[in-house]
């Protein structure tokens, strides 16, 4: 290598280190990037490239950022998805002519803590994958791990079987991780993850079963992992301790907030596929990626950053267990009927900051001094909320979950000033009485510059010199300066220490002690401050989990009381959970369509499912809300199943194991696929992975295709939901293809019902009410015209209709033809019954037996129109 400077070979030092982050150097008042790291830099935060010569001549290009807003400049590049090592200045005095440094943070997407990069409402999840791979590549097994370093959340999970690649795409939706860590050899494989996810490989060791678990082990101070509920998770104490592993690589040992690890399974849980969050909009717009008109935003009336996020959470992750679920909604109800309690739960709230985030900045040594205080701060609102909530038994938890932490507030409020600075590398931040030690300086530094102060007018008295000046220069210190003129007054004890041309200037031994105080002092004080606040923050942290425990006590009584705010001013009502998958929900509303409606009046639709009718056959034509009636009894469901009151006058939910949606499409051009395609793919998940006991919502099925191409496999996938022995889920079939509506008279399950319009002379009115019965038309040319189709198109869009409509063109579903005339049964006939001849003609060995089941309800009904027949015969 050719010689470099010594800071040069620091940097370069630190760059080996860290080969794939972004160095920020500090140099003086900037941090500087170099080489790649510059062009890099340069190119994402719009920075002037620069150069700086090396021995050799080649200029080494260089950019930076000034230290004041260093924060900013990295939230960016993290934002993107760099990794960024901040290096600094350690102290001020050099050490062989070069200025120590060291690596204070690596900075990653999943590793944030700085509240200026970290969204209020939401988690910021780092998450592990460590597959098992399968004979042909695949993922036979895979095991998951998440962290939320900010909060302390720590989580994983074994997936295995056919469904493993399923569960981790659904977990990724659920989660939204802003950074994955992979195995090096997966990335080299070339794993897709979601858009927007960051992916980071890690060497293959960390993964190694034995590695792992030694991670964990040393990490938690334990001698076995089956207190965290991992003995049967291999792959979960791979991904576990491969999280950990980067961790103390990122946070250079700093974890001492994460203190626990939850072991869970994806059956504890409704599973929501990627699509269904999408088409939902549970927690974001399909069409701007915005909170407002999504589902969140309807329940979202937290008051605390801890509460919105835990919120979120349940919104993403509906439970299966009943008795959780009747706790909860026990919960929401007692703080629904009394409205006082409620607000004044929700107005003791409004002072409390993010406790929880908070904590584990103390935990991970990152706090300052303002994030004490606002700890003690929140810490002051738990009496009262306490006293408020004591007689309510659904809240007897929370209530008992809520420690008020008195030691820790009154230390807190007695140690620190009123208002501290910022950060903990300046003075003042502890209050005057606390330590004598820093009294005693704070004291001296002021009594000595009172002093310094008062005596140039006691000298000039006692001299008689009225020119006497006392100064101060960083080289000689304070000084008594006299002219020449004066100098045969100067008494005894003044030293010489200065000649000038026409003064001289001089010391005593008294100023020289007193400007020792006064210089010493604040490098005393910032000494004993810091020292001070470092014990106080020691204090606080040992009683971690008392505070964690109240910060998580304080975010469920939030949400809870947002749900019952929400209730209580929108009217709904509490569902009742059932075993059974029954399902009646009368006078349900779309809980985010109605509050964006101005001046109109939401239409309330009844809806029900029981053993004997579990397909919802719905017609009518575009704009009439089909679309809209289908979404709201998903949204029903899942509410029911976070521990919401629901938008209804009544609701029985059965509880659901799964809610899969099939609405709308877009092309993947990005992969390759059509829209058509896109719709077949997720139908087929669909139809393989759901159960009697979910909710299917399907809108539209077939239309990117052609029209016949279209019904058939409509037709086709009625029937499969239908009829599968392993299916007959509650579905709600939405569609254009009004010929379906003769299934029907053919399969006893489904049941036809149309979003009633109205015909007004050439036009339509909707009235968004769901009948039962099918729609004959699909009303298309009449929205058309409702659009500003021109004139031209309409007539001639009525005329071709006309047309096909006299050509007999239209596709119908339809059975065999009963012959004219009375049917008598007798095998001699010359004609058959025609029951009999459809049997004869069946061919047997090549039907599934989805498709003999099809066929045999087909039958049934032939056979029940030939007995009323009998009963009636029809003139010929």
């Amino acid at each position: 290598m050719p010689k470099v400077t010594p800071s040069r070979q620091q940097y370069l030092d630190f760059k080996s280190q860290f080969p794939d982050a972004i160095v920020m150097f500090r140099l003086g008042d900037f941090y500087e990037m170099f080489d790649a790291d510059a062009e890099v830099a340069s190119r994402e935060l719009d920075l002037v490239l620069t150069g700086r010569g090396a021995p050799k001549g080649d200029r080494v290009p260089m950019c930076g950022v000034p230290h004041h807003a260093v924060e900013g400049y990295i939230a960016r590049l993290v934002e993107k998805g760099y990794h960024v090592a901040v290096v600094e200045q350690v102290g001020n005095e050099p050490v062989g002519g070069l200025t120590p440094r060291e690596v204070s943070r690596v900075i990653t997407p999943g590793t944030v803590m700085e509240p200026g990069m970290l969204a209020e409402a939401r988690h910021n999840y780092l998450l592990a994958l460590a597959p098992d791979a399968d004979r042909e590549g695949g993922w036979a097994a895979v095991g998951l791990a998440y962290v939320d370093i900010s909060t302390g959340e720590f989580a994983a999970t074994q997936l295995d079987g056919e469904g493993a690649s399923l569960g981790v795409v659904e977990e990724l939706a659920r989660l939204e991780p802003r950074e994955v860590l992979l195995p090096n050899l997966w990335i080299e494989r070339g794993v897709t993850l979601p858009p927007g996810t960051h992916k980071t490989g890690m060497p293959d060791y960390h993964y190694e079963h034995g590695f792992a678990r030694q991670y964990l082990l040393d990490h938690f101070q334990v001698s076995t992992l089956d207190g965290f509920g991992l003995q049967d998770k291999p792959l979960a104490v791979r991904a576990g301790g491969a999280i950990i592993a980067y961790l103390q690589e990122t946070q250079r040992g700093a974890l001492h907030q994460l203190t626990s690890l939850r072991s869970y399974r994806l059956t504890n849980f409704m599973t929501l596929d990627a699509a269904t969050r999408r088409n939902l909009e549970l927690t974001e717009t399909i069409r701007d990626g915005q909170k407002r008109g999504s589902l969140l935003a309807v329940l979202d009336r937290a008051v605390t950053p801890m509460g919105a996020r835990l919120l979120r959470t349940w919104i993403g992750q509906p439970l299966l267990d009943r008795a959780k679920l009747e706790a909860r909604l026990d919960a929401v109800e007692a703080l629904y009927d009394s409205g006082t309690t409620r607000a004044e739960v929700r107005d003791r709230l409004r002072g409390v900051s993010d406790l929880e985030r908070l904590t584990n900045r103390l935990l991970a040594g990152r706090a300052g001094p303002r994030d004490l205080l606002a700890l003690a701060q929140s810490l002051q609102a738990v009496p009262d909320l306490r006293r408020v909530i004591e007689q309510g038994e659904a809240l007897h938890s929370i209530h008992a979950a809520l420690d008020p932490c008195d030691d820790v507030c009154d230390l807190v409020t007695r140690a620190l000033a009123e208002e501290p600075p910022a950060v903990a590398n300046s003075t003042g931040i502890i209050r005057a009485g606390y330590a004598d030690e820093l009294d005693r300086v704070v004291v001296g530094s002021r009594d000595a510059r009172e002093w310094v102060a008062a005596l140039e007018p006691t000298e000039r008295e006692r001299t008689g010199i009225k020119s006497l000046k006392v100064g101060y220069n960083k080289v000689f210190g304070y000084y008594i300066e006299v002219s020449r003129a004066n100098t045969e007054k100067v008494p005894d004890d003044y030293i010489r220490k200065q000649t000038l041309v026409n003064a001289e200037r001089y010391i005593t031994p008294d100023l020289k002690e007193y400007e020792a105080l006064i210089l010493n002092a604040e490098e005393r004080q910032l000494e004993i401050e810091q020292r001070l606040f470092a014990e106080l923050c020691d204090q606080v942290a040992a009683r971690s989990n008392a505070l964690l425990r109240t910060a998580r006590a304080l975010a469920h009584l939030d949400v809870f009381a947002s749900l019952a705010e929400v209730a209580a001013r929108e009217g709904y009502v509490r569902p009742v959970l059932a075993d059974d998958d029954v399902l009646d929900v009368r006078e349900g509303r779309h809980p985010v369509v109605e509050q964006m409606l101005h001046g109109e009046r939401f239409v309330p639709n009844d809806t029900h499912f029981d053993a004997e009718e579990r397909l919802h056959l719905i017609t009518g034509p575009n704009m009439a809300g089909k679309s809209t009636i289908i979404r709201q009894v998903a949204l029903i469901v899942l509410m029911a199943q976070i521990g919401s009151f629901v938008p209804a006058t009544s609701a029985t939910v059965g509880l659901t194991d799964r809610i899969f949606t099939r609405i709308g499409a877009q092309d993947e051009i990005h992969a390759g696929q059509s829209t058509f395609m896109v719709e077949m793919v997720e139908l087929a998940l669909i139809l393989s992975h759901a159960t009697r006991r979910s909710l299917l919502i399907l809108d539209e099925i077939g239309r990117g295709t052609s029209t016949y191409d279209g019904m058939a496999i409509a037709r086709a996938v009625v029937e499969y939901v239908h009829n599968n022995p392993d299916l007959g889920a509650r579905t709600l079939f939405a569609t254009h293809y009004h010929e379906l509506i003769e299934l029907a008279n053919i399969l006893p399950g489904v049941r036809n019902y149309n979003v009633a319009v109205a015909e007004e002379g050439d036009g339509i009115v909707f009235l968004h009410r769901l009948m039962p019965g099918g729609a004959d038309r699909s009303y298309g040319i009449h929205v058309a015209q409702l659009a500003g189709i021109p004139k031209a198109v309409i007539h001639r869009a009525q005329e071709i209709l006309a047309e096909l409509e006299a050509d007999g063109s239209d596709f119908r579903v339809k059975s065999p033809v009963q012959p004219e005339g009375t049917v008598q049964l007798s095998f001699f006939q010359a004609d058959p019954d025609p029951v009999i001849k459809a049997l004869r003609d069946l061919k047997v060995d090549e039907m599934s037996p989805l498709d003999a089941i099809t066929r045999l309800y087909e039958l049934k009904r032939l056979a029940q129109a030939g007995e009323q027949d009998k009963k009636s015969p029809r003139e010929s």
